[in-house]
């Protein structure tokens, strides 16, 4: 299967997630940036190594989530951040006690446990129906 995986788009996605302005990473990118350059940047399918080693740096996150995260996982991983309300209004960049990764990876695994909770609850309840119905 061919992976849909867009770099631009996951650091705008771990950009936002942090609430780091475009106009403050190009700052921390250095004098050639601004927040222009920023959003062009995030329309790439594929930014260059070293640049996304600076921004790795900048937004102290590993290379690889940039690099390894498709759509689908980075769209579900920021919804439970933000349904945790671990990043939304902090008004400052966030620190974190634990890998950041980490907890990304734990806070998508608790949200698949869920939806297999959720299935298995379903099921039961319409082997129950089908009972009821049967009678």
């Amino acid at each position: 299967m061919e992976q849909k995986i867009h770099q631009g788009r996951n650091v705008k996605r771990f950009r936002e997630m942090l609430n780091i302005k475009q106009e403050a990473l190009a700052y921390d990118l250095g004098e050639d940036w601004n927040q222009k350059k920023i959003s062009m940047l995030e329309q790439k399918d594929v930014i260059e190594d070293n640049l996304l080693k600076q921004i790795s740096a900048v937004l102290k996150i590993p290379v690889e989530a940039f690099q390894n995260f498709d759509e689908e996982q980075a769209i579900n991983i920021i919804s439970n951040t933000f349904d945790n309300g671990a990043f939304l209004n902090t008004g400052h960049s966030a620190t974190f006690n634990v890998n950041p990764i980490e907890k990304l990876i734990q806070l998508h695994e608790e949200k698949i446990a869920l939806y297999e909770r959720m299935l298995k609850e379903k099921d039961e309840m319409m082997m129950r129906l089908e009972k009821l119905i049967g009678k």
